[in-house]
């Protein structure tokens, strides 16, 4: 996976293409992050002895989901007579398969597409990751949530939106810019494995729900954006 954080900057990217529907690109920013909440499943496992196989770029990045989601918000939308629900489940549909194609095209490992089928398809099976690179590119998890927060900190500034939220935004940047000077030194110096592994894990969990919850805690500057972007 690319981090979460270059996924969420890419739903926000995705703007320009997307129909002006309510509440449709705030599904979409969220949708590209949504998948990588499977590492919750993979601590869960880790921590109760259980094997993590199967719990990683599975059940979250299958076209099954993404079809489960988008019925799941038809009906939704169908029992409360709100048309949101539905352009937000399409939303999260479009994210996730957005957030599915970056996988497969820019990353390292392979995904189950069509979980609970279990076949993998990895365009980079030939690849083998220098462990310099993936110390950085697990470090950047960190990075590009600052980067994410830096970007929707801005976005809210220029368009006088979402006053309340913005410092949040903007100290969650800090930290995350911190972390990844931090656990990049960390890394390199003693190793990424045993307690650095651990506490990073548990940091990079927190972080990517930090990230959903200051997105929807900001989502009238996602919403402004969406009425800035693509066809009507």
């Amino acid at each position: 996976m690319p981090q979460a954080g270059v996924h969420a900057i890419v739903g926000i990217a995705a703007r320009k293409w997307m129909p002006q529907k309510e509440w449709l690109l705030l599904g979409v920013v969220l949708g590209n992050m949504f998948p990588d909440l499977d590492n919750l499943a993979v601590a869960y496992a880790a921590l109760t002895g259980v094997d993590t196989h199967g719990l990683h770029r599975t059940f979250t990045h299958s076209i099954f989901t993404i079809l489960a989601l988008i019925v799941l918000f038809y009906l939704i939308a169908a029992l409360t007579k709100d048309r949101k629900w539905n352009n937000f489940g399409m939303g999260l549909g479009i994210g996730i398969l957005m957030h599915i194609l970056f996988d497969l095209i820019v990353w390292f490992n392979g995904v189950e597409l069509l979980w609970p089928i279990r076949y993998e398809l990895n365009f980079w099976s030939w690849f083998v990751m220098p462990e310099w690179l993936t110390i950085l590119l697990d470090t950047g998890e960190f990075l590009a949530f600052g980067l994410y927060f830096l970007l929707l900190g801005s976005l809210a500034r220029r368009q006088n939106t979402d006053m309340q939220h913005q410092l949040s935004s903007k100290l969650w940047m800090y930290i995350e810019f911190v972390l990844f000077i931090l656990f990049t030194a960390l890394f390199f110096s003693i190793g990424a494995e045993g307690l650095p592994r651990t506490i990073f894990g548990v940091l990079y969990l927190l972080s990517i729900i930090i990230a959903i919850v200051i997105t929807i805690q900001m989502s009238k500057t996602v919403e402004t954006l969406s009425q800035q972007g693509g066809p009507r």
